[in-house]
């Protein structure tokens, strides 16, 4: 590989991304458990801090607040402030609209349609999460006995206030975990697990097919699914600086393009064991391939560092993809000795190949100009 990334970085990443079983595979364990154990305390704290205050300030049935904190504290910001949004919601709408029926009709009745119009409003200001909190406040206002359902609604969105502002007041003090932070350390996991799906694919090119195929495919899915739910949850939290979102939310869509790429990559080499024709496409082709490789772990490097706007010395997958058309001209006339079916396969990957190339270079240029980086030569 001509270029080099950090070493510690980049043995880190390597091992997540090659499934190590060595001392890099136990200290990411050791790292998970500890985030775990992290999470548990910060929601125990809460939880009981939600208690105390309730006993302090006289709240009746405290421990609606300490439930509303254990639901909404999330392991890292951006998730705690959408759980919360929700929670809020629908437990000021369920509050609103339990108190407000309770005034008409009779049991059952006045229930149903309270739950219905509450649950119908949640969905179409498209606030569906929230739906089914909104039914389960109108519950607990209107069935559960009390002289006074309006104290019931009052001290429910009371005790969950609470436990939100608790909840976010704990994630955002106590060992902060940003969600944008844990999806830039992803997204550069994701391009490094990326390069072993295309190398896995790229070893039943005129071989046989590697044995991890499978495997290297699924986490590859994980990691892209795992991704885009840090991706909503980084929309909730703050800017970390200028086109962070953009700049994420982009190498996120990169992603998912370069996956679907390889994908069609692999399907595009299944029979070609056999295949010659390919063979009269070297050096080009190969090159190209080197290349690509080395893309995909100097991209994984600028998202580590986020740092985009230097382009990488001596790789320039434009010019590879310009040999290996002009060597393909020239192997043209030879493609009589060959089955239609080689001929179409090499065409059918060198494609996919150069979508691959490209995707990869403009992953990393066009977040440069989306983080608002000045270009370097």
């Amino acid at each position: 590989m001509r270029l080099k990334l950090d070493k510690t970085w980049s043995q880190q990443q390597l091992a997540i991304k090659l499934r190590g079983s060595g001392r890099e595979q136990q200290g990411l364990l050791s790292w998970e458990r500890q985030r775990l154990l992290i999470h548990a305390a910060k929601t125990a704290l809460a939880a009981a801090l939600c208690w105390w205050l309730a006993l302090r300030f006289g709240l009746h049935d405290g421990y609606w607040g300490a439930i509303s904190a254990i639901i909404v504290l999330q392991s890292n910001f951006g998730a705690t402030i959408t759980a919360s949004r929700d929670r809020i919601l629908g437990t000021v709408i369920g509050a609103a609209f339990g108190f407000l029926f309770s005034l008409f009709g009779v049991l059952p009745w006045n229930y149903i349609a309270a739950v219905f119009a509450a649950v119908a409003l949640c969905g179409l200001l498209g606030f569906r999460s929230s739906s089914r909190l909104a039914g389960v406040t109108i519950t607990i206002v209107m069935l559960v006995q009390s002289s006074s359902r309006k104290d019931i609604a009052l001290d429910r969105v009371l005790q969950v206030v609470l436990g939100i502002v608790v909840a976010v007041a704990v994630t955002t003090l106590v060992f902060p975990d940003r969600a944008r932070l844990r999806l830039r350390d992803g997204l550069a996991q994701e391009f490094l697990v990326l390069d072993a799906f295309f190398e896995a694919i790229l070893a039943g090119f005129r071989g046989a097919p590697a044995e991890n195929l499978a495997m290297l495919r699924e986490d590859a899915l994980a990691m892209l699914r795992g991704n885009n739910q840090l991706l909503e949850a980084a929309r909730n939290e703050p800017s970390g600086g200028p086109g962070w979102r953009e700049g994420l939310g982009m190498l996120a869509q990169f992603g998912r393009s370069l996956f679907d790429s390889l994908v069609a990559l692999e399907l595009a080499v299944k029979e070609s064991r056999d295949d010659g024709y390919a063979q009269h496409l070297e050096p080009a082709l190969g090159n190209l391939v080197t290349d690509i490789r080395t893309g995909f772990h100097y991209v994984a490097g600028c998202i580590h560092n986020w740092r985009f706007h230097v382009a990488p010395p001596e790789l320039h997958l434009e010019d590879d993809i310009v040999k290996l058309e002009e060597r393909m001209s020239e192997v043209r006339p030879k493609g009589i000795a060959f089955s239609q079916s080689e001929i179409l396969r090499a065409y059918a990957v060198q494609l996919h190949l150069k979508q691959i190339a490209r995707l990869l270079r403009a992953s990393r240029v066009e977040t440069s100009r989306a983080v608002g980086e000045a270009q370097k030569p």
